[in-house]
């Protein structure tokens, strides 16, 4: 598929789902889209192999055909979406990411349901579950589907940690107090009312959003011939939100991930003092500017003392088991040809398809030489020096820190 190919399709710039087909029809891969026609359109940019990865840019090549469906609004996509990979499970989608990095929304079989959000290797691991009601999924990025989850939450208040009660005299939790759970831990809802209003989400959750406000209006109208004025209003309320869905923040996530200046390199750097208070650490840089925020700091446990190669290999893996934090575009490591091999095995092992490039220093620690890619080495030398330099400052403080620290033991 060629890039007049997707500009002679007619894509409608609203939020949607998009799957890319091979040759035979078959679907090869799903996404989500604030903007259907702009973020079709990106896969076809020069730089699809620097910004998305060789592994999209595979997908691309493979693909003869895009269809979509549009939805409402971006929350509505991301439910789409998933459905869509649970039932045709892409293989470019599980390629790119773990089978075992997938978040679901569980929803727990009990008297009053709690909804929780879970990784599926944390399913796979327990053997899966008989208090299980429903599950929705699988989601690939954890960070989204919060704040996707916090949307669905003023709509559809939910219990997840607050003790159910009866007695109308309990203490609210603060999720009731701030209008995020619908009392069941202060004796306001019974529990066949509790279940009825899950039944709601499950609706929402599952994609049926049409059926879900068929039978709202049908309940509202039956309140209001029974003069059940204050039920007849909170089943209005619950319909309107349903109509303006307020998804400004994934709005923006999605924006941020996919804009064309905003590509994410994470870094990493190990220090330590002949084989003693080792530490590894990650630094972020997106759209030109350092994201101190998502820094991160490790203590090394497994690797043996000295062994960097091993210190770096815990860093990436520890990190991998982490698929709530955003993916990168690149991964930016310190060292030579045995540094670059070992933190290309260690993507391979986990399935994750992110370019790597290495920086090797001089004498006065200053870059001689970037080991990768050319392509993205010369898009992005800039930024790999800058994180690498971040990351080498990051690395440090943190040692000195933990050093400190022992000192005073």
């Amino acid at each position: 598929m060629t890039k007049d190919d997707v500009h002679n399709i007619t894509l409608p710039a609203i939020p949607g789902v998009y799957l890319f087909c091979d040759k035979k029809g078959k679907i090869i891969y799903v996404g989500k889209a604030t903007s259907l026609r702009d973020r079709v359109r990106s896969y076809f940019n020069a730089d699809v192999v620097s910004s998305r990865g060789p592994l999209i840019a595979k997908m691309v090549e493979e693909a003869t055909t895009v269809t979509y469906e549009e939805t409402d609004s971006v929350l509505e996509a991301l439910i789409r979406e998933a459905a869509l990979i649970k039932k045709y499970q892409p293989k470019y989608n599980t390629k790119e990411k773990s089978d075992k990095s997938f978040y679901y929304i569980v929803i727990t079989d009990e008297e009053y349901p709690r909804v929780l959000l879970r990784r599926e290797r944390d399913l796979v691991a327990s053997g899966g579950s008989d208090d299980v009601r429903s599950m929705f999924g699988p989601f690939p990025r954890g960070g989204v589907l919060r704040d996707a989850l916090k949307i669905i939450r003023k709509i559809f208040p939910f219990r997840d940690t607050c003790k159910p009660s009866t007695d109308t005299s309990s203490k609210p939790c603060f999720n009731r107090q701030i209008g995020l759970c619908p009392g069941v831990c202060s004796g306001e809802l019974s529990a066949r009312a509790y279940r009825a209003h899950i039944k709601r989400l499950e609706l929402f959750l599952g994609g049926k959003k049409t059926t879900l406000v068929t039978r709202l209006e049908k309940e509202m109208a039956t309140y209001a011939r029974k003069e059940l004025f204050e039920d007849a209003s909170r089943i209005k309320r619950t319909l309107y939100n349903l109509k303006h869905i307020q998804d400004i923040a994934l709005i923006k996530r999605d924006d941020d991930m996919f804009s064309d200046n905003a590509s994410r390199i994470e870094a990493y750097d190990v220090a330590h003092m002949a084989g003693a208070h080792t530490v590894g650490v990650m630094t972020v840089r997106a759209g030109g500017e350092a994201k101190k925020d998502e820094y991160r700091m490790f203590t090394i446990r497994m690797a043996k003392k000295g062994d960097d190669l091993g210190a770096l290999a815990e860093v990436l893996e520890r990190r991998l088991g982490h698929p709530e934090w955003q993916y990168p575009q690149l991964i930016v490591i310190d060292g030579g040809n045995n540094q670059f091999r070992r933190a290309e095995r260690v993507l391979a092992q986990a399935g994750v398809v992110i370019p790597v490039v290495s920086v090797v220093k001089d004498n006065r620690h200053k870059a001689r030489e970037l080991l990768g890619d050319k392509e993205i080495v010369r898009t992005y030398e800039k930024d790999i020096i800058a994180v690498n330099a971040e990351a080498h400052r990051f690395a440090i403080g943190a040692f000195r820190r933990k050093q400190r620290k022992g000192a005073l033991l």
